[in-house]
């Protein structure tokens, strides 16, 4: 009765001191998810951020890595376009583009940060 009153009580223990290992587990998987969701936005606004320079300096659209990063870009930004409209293509891709690189910093910082808690 005494060994199996103690073989009882070393398998509460061991249980009781898996449990924060498990949680150990999980918050590392989620570490990884944040990892993964802070590169992914910072290749979006780095993208983007790139696409807002090509347009300023009025690169060579013909060129096909510069079409693709900025129809890529532009493709990513498409919710706020419109969003301001001063004069000019230059002045309306930096605003426009560049509150888009903004919201897409704020939300994926968040993201990743409520993913790290």
């Amino acid at each position: 009765m005494a060994i199996a009153a103690r073989r009882a009580g070393r398998t509460r223990g061991r249980a009781a001191r898996a449990r924060p290992n498990a949680g150990l587990g999980m918050r590392r998987g989620l570490w990884g998810v944040a990892r993964i969701v802070s590169l992914i936005t910072s290749v979006v606004v780095g993208l983007i951020l790139l696409a807002i320079i090509l347009v300023l300096l009025e690169a060579n659209r013909d060129n096909a890595i510069v079409d693709w990063l900025v129809g890529a870009a532009d493709f990513l930004s498409e919710p706020f376009h419109g969003v301001f409209t001063p004069d000019g293509r230059k002045a309306m891709v930096a605003v426009n583009w560049g509150l888009a690189a903004l919201v897409y910093a704020v939300i994926g910082g968040f993201i990743a940060r409520l993913l790290r808690r």
